[in-house]
């Protein structure tokens, strides 16, 4: 597995090895084992995923507070989406900062959100699929929202985006109190 790291400190994009043949391909998506040998260790208890029918589909930018924050680790199974961490950690040298990706089915990559980032994403194509592995149990008391358009995100994307009613109305980056501070590592 190829993991790489991002300007933003903890987000990372991992690209697993494909195996393939005239048949399709297999691949390892998470092993706990070989990504804790590169300093990544993280539990994971629930798996989501999600199908967005639209060109456009805009999901986030989504956090869930302590004391039920969440790690993720995000892929596409089908089609393509533009995924985004957001760093919100009080005190941060990055606070505000953002890095974009492209998942899809084709290229196989995911990427890791930290604890302490928003996340978002707008699909590429019709019908696409996000799966994504959390490492604390969905708490709707814990759920939060900042507006996707209050970041300086450039989606890639001219016209309005298909968004929730959640997300349409959330407040603004400026202004959010952030439950996440920073801790310089030791």
């Amino acid at each position: 597995m190829l993991i790489e790291d991002t300007p933003l400190s903890g987000v990372k994009i991992l690209t697993p090895n494909r195996f393939g043949d005239a048949r399709g391909f297999f691949s390892e998506s998470w092993n706990k084992r070989l990504l804790g040998e590169h300093g990544i260790d993280l539990d994971f208890v629930q798996d989501n995923h999600s199908v967005s029918a639209q060109l456009g589909t805009l999901r986030g930018l989504h956090f869930q507070s302590p004391p039920h924050a969440q790690d993720k680790l995000v892929r596409c199974g089908q089609g393509a989406l533009f995924d985004v961490a957001v760093d919100i950690r009080k005190g941060s040298p990055s606070y505000g900062q953002w890095f974009g990706i492209e998942l899809s089915a084709a290229n196989g990559k995911q990427l890791l959100v930290p604890a302490g980032f928003l996340h978002g994403f707008i699909t590429r194509l019709p019908n696409t699929e996000i799966i994504y592995k959390c490492t604390d149990y969905y708490a709707p008391d814990c759920d939060g929202a900042v507006s996707w358009d209050s970041c300086g995100i450039d989606w890639g994307f001219d016209g309005a985006p298909v968004l929730s009613d959640k997300d349409a109305v959330a407040p603004p980056l400026a202004g959010f109190d952030s439950p996440f501070v920073w801790q310089a590592a030791t």
